[in-house]
């Protein structure tokens, strides 16, 4: 074994014997039920009349308030009402490998299978069902990751089945799940008899050595167990069930705090201050000319281990590795040009490093130094505009993030 493999080994193990076992509750819940279905059936409505208004040139600060309140409140990327997570980017953005099984699991039914894949496959419409006589107490679900994979700190779980308000009360739900590591406890999940999506926050899963993406392929995978230790009876069947676990979590792209965006009128707006529908300065690399994008989709998670660029004209910004810059020449760039390529869609990334020459509002500006961020932040990107996939960040033009798949084929398992 390697210096570099023994060491990455070690910190995930220092990380992991040094935790106890904790016991969590939800910090989070989202009831699911028919009237949130027709209330947000109700607000995407809304929400379309008031971008029809706007597109018709009515200013927002003219239109009454309720319209202007759907309009900062909504929030474009969430999907149909019974989906898992959102359509915008996620934590799934930076997963590159990730297997699903179970202990058992309950023969097909008709049109109805509870395979372990329906527990992970973004919909409250299907489930997991144990396979076992009684309630299922000890069966569990295991999901299997690369160490590459970012990080997990947050666990959510629809728990029962969801899909109708009978199904959920007829059978069982979970109680208390117990989570371990590689089988090394480290929480149990305290559920709430809700029809509902339960958040729990944890402490960062996962290998935190991110500095070598390639050597961490080619370690060891790690697993996560939910294992069963008590149930809330359903009032008709034993059958304990749980349609969906997803994540979120660290380690994935974009901008730190406070990274001044060109707007169109090239005013310039804090990053965290963007909404969807303001309108940005963007470049089109062919034709060699300013126009104007508007903001179709953001994004906010927290990261660890960024970079900090600075060029030879004073220019600085912090961000992630993997995040594209635009070169002198129109080629895109990043530090981690492996990673760009793999999670979003620009098919040619050459590596950004010192004496790389970016291209700015202004001119150029060469890279003089790059340094390391270790800490943990928020940050803040735009993932896609209503045409192109350009703007201007600190003044140096970078490029959006859309994901190379979409989110179906992104999230997609193997079971085994």
């Amino acid at each position: 074994m390697n210096k570099l493999l023994s060491y990455l080994l070690l910190i995930w193990t220092v990380t992991i014997s040094a935790q106890e076992i904790k016991m969590l509750y939800p910090t989070k819940i989202k009831e699911l039920n028919e009237e949130g279905e027709k209330a947000q059936l109700a607000e995407e409505k809304h929400y379309a009349e008031v971008l029809e208004l706007l597109e018709r040139g009515i200013k927002l600060e003219d239109l009454p308030e309720e319209d202007q309140n759907i309009y900062n409140l909504f929030d474009e990327m969430q999907g149909n009402y019974w989906a898992a997570g959102n359509q915008g980017c996620s934590w799934y953005c930076g997963v590159e490998s990730m297997e699903l099984s179970a202990s058992s699991y309950l023969s097909s039914q008709g049109k109805s299978s509870y395979i372990p894949d329906n527990a992970h496959d973004f919909s409250y419409k299907s489930a997991w069902v144990e396979g076992v006589e009684g309630h299922g107490i000890g069966e569990y679900l295991l999901y299997s990751f690369g160490q590459e994979n970012p990080r997990i700190t947050e666990i959510i779980i629809a728990n029962g089945y969801v899909k109708s308000g009978a199904a959920w009360k007829n059978n069982s739900r979970i109680r208390k799940l117990k989570v371990s590591v590689d089988d090394r406890p480290i929480a149990i999940l305290n559920l709430t008899d809700q029809r509902a999506v339960q958040h729990f926050t944890l402490d960062p899963i996962g290998n935190s050595d991110r500095s070598n993406y390639e050597q961490l392929k080619t370690l060891p995978r790690w697993e996560l167990k939910f294992e069963i230790l008590e149930v809330y009876p359903g009032d008709k069947y034993q059958d304990t069930v749980i349609s969906e676990i997803y994540f979120d979590g660290i380690d994935v792209h974009c901008f730190a705090k406070g990274t001044m965006i060109t707007m169109a009128d090239h005013t310039q707006k804090p990053i965290e201050l963007l909404q969807v529908g303001d309108t940005v300065l963007s470049y089109d690399l062919d034709t060699k000319t300013h126009y104007h994008a508007m903001i179709k989709a953001l994004d906010n998670p927290k990261h660890r281990d960024l970079i900090k660029i600075s060029l030879d004209n004073g220019t600085n910004i912090t961000s992630t590795k993997d995040h594209p810059f635009i070169s002198s020449d129109g080629a895109w760039v990043s530090y981690d040009p492996t990673k760009t390529q793999k999670d979003y869609n620009y098919d040619i990334v050459g590596t950004l490093r010192i004496g790389s020459v970016l291209q700015t509002n202004f001119g150029s500006g060469m890279v003089i130094d790059i340094r390391s961020v270790p800490k943990t932040q928020q940050t803040y990107t735009i993932v896609s505009l209503n045409k192109g996939n350009t703007f201007f960040a600190n003044n140096i033009l970078v490029g959006t993030e859309p994901l190379r798949n979409k989110k179906c084929d992104q999230h997609k398992i193997i079971t085994r």
